[in-house]
């Protein structure tokens, strides 16, 4: 897990035939759409400005250091060249495939590769229909399908599998989505998938891999809370056990390309996401969703630029970096490395900031932002108009800062402790 929890900061990125419907990646399904209706999509597939070298170097320079791809989402188009069906990329009129030299761009680059792989498929002639089939509510073609055979599904699946973990090099990250048992019609959860099986298969291909926690097994490696923020300090799966995180977020709300979707996040608040979840032990998956030219839409790179021009100057806040056991003041958190612990200020505070457990731990502070120094200070409660600190905590460090917060998303304070 070390690389991982190193990282701390992962792109995701949803890509399919499903950008050119540009309205989500489940717009097959939300819409009800028939095969028929969805086949335009795949019929003009040709993203000609595809350029995966410029998508590393970009993700790259936003302080991502690891990639997941969706080779195949739920509406069962593949980004490469499988054998095992037509229902690919390179059978668009693109013509290629689309996931051997984003591999490549991003490996050289120095990500470490995850790959996204649906458990669902409503493309598959032999999945069943169930509650999120497009046909759910088309009652004739219920009747039509009643005979498919979900364990020939399941045998495609582990097939598909097979050619991603065998074909493409050293696989880091494979991150299935998604197992619903008992959730409604003709749900399906692990033993559907043939999930030990599948598992075991995926160990014994790739024996560093490291798997996310929906294949309905347990929590997985890792688990992976999806457009929320944890509240406490860590994730608890199963029985209580401590494991590893990593929570994924889109940019507003959709995860495929949404061309008319303007509910934006901004840098800030994508910062203090992910400031959070390192503070609390966990990772954050950031995602774009390119359009049906395959390229970032000019909203997308601004936030990564923005978020990239944070991470400049405050890297070593995040990376390699976890929660501390010093409880941070209101509105503030701390990440810690180590000797060095790191002060994210998210509200700027009037003259003095109080941290306590820490009047006799640090040597020095500064900003991390450009190294100056942050003044520690021995406030006298009875002093007048001091008179209101008399309810201090012992041991507590002051920290005399300007009344105009520096020019950054999140202002840091670097504080060094003492051996």
């Amino acid at each position: 897990m070390n690389w991982l929890t190193e990282a701390r900061f992962g792109l995701f990125v949803h890509w399919g035939i499903y950008a050119a419907a540009a309205r989500h990646e489940w717009v097959k399904s939300y819409e009800q759409l028939t095969d028929a209706d969805y086949q335009p999509y795949f019929d003009h597939f040709s993203p000609d400005l595809y350029d995966p070298v410029r998508w590393a170097d970009d993700a790259w320079n936003a302080g991502m250091r690891y990639l997941v791809i969706t080779t195949k989402h739920h509406d069962g188009f593949c980004l490469w060249d499988s054998k095992l069906t037509d229902y690919s990329a390179p059978n668009t009129p693109w013509g290629k495939d689309l996931l051997a030299p984003m591999v490549d761009a991003f490996r050289e680059r120095g990500f470490r590769i995850g790959l996204y792989h649906s458990l669902l498929d409503w493309h598959h002639p032999e999945f069943p229909v169930d509650l999120y089939h497009p046909q759910r509510k088309d009652v004739d073609f219920i009747d039509r399908t009643a005979d498919r055979d979900v364990s020939k599904y399941a045998d495609y699946l582990h097939g598909q599998v097979r050619e991603l973990l065998t074909g493409y090099g050293t696989i880091d990250v494979m991150w299935f989505d998604f197992s619903y048992a008992d959730r409604g019609f003709n749900a399906k959860g692990p033993d559907e998938w043939r999930s030990s099986e599948l598992l075991t298969m995926v160990r014994e291909l790739q024996p560093g891999i490291l798997v996310n926690n929906r294949l309905g097994l347990g929590s997985g490696d890792f688990t992976t809370p999806e457009q929320v923020q944890p509240p406490g300090n860590e994730v608890a799966a199963g029985e209580g056990t401590q494991v590893p995180w990593e929570a994924c977020h889109t940019l507003n709300g959709s995860w495929g390309y949404h061309r008319d979707n303007h509910d934006w996040k901004s840098p800030a608040l994508l910062i203090r996401m992910l400031v959070d979840a390192v503070s609390k032990g966990g990772n954050m998956l950031l995602n774009v969703g390119p359009n049906g030219r395959g390229a970032w839409e000019p909203r997308a790179l601004d936030v990564l630029s923005g978020i990239g021009s944070w991470m400049r100057l405050h890297e070593r806040s995040i990376r390699d970096c976890g929660p501390s056991t010093y409880v941070p003041p209101a509105d503030c958190r701390y990440t810690q490395n180590g000797r060095r612990l790191y002060l994210h200020v998210f509200a700027w505070p009037m003259g003095h900031l109080h941290l306590p457990g820490l009047g006799d731990r640090v040597e020095y502070a500064q900003f991390l932002h450009d190294a100056s120094e942050v003044k520690r200070v021995q406030v006298d409660p009875s002093a007048p108009g001091h008179t209101y600190l008399t309810g201090l905590p012992d041991n507590t460090l002051t920290l005399k800062l300007p009344n105009r917060a520096p020019d950054v998303d999140t202002c840091v304070i670097e504080l060094f402790l003492k051996d």
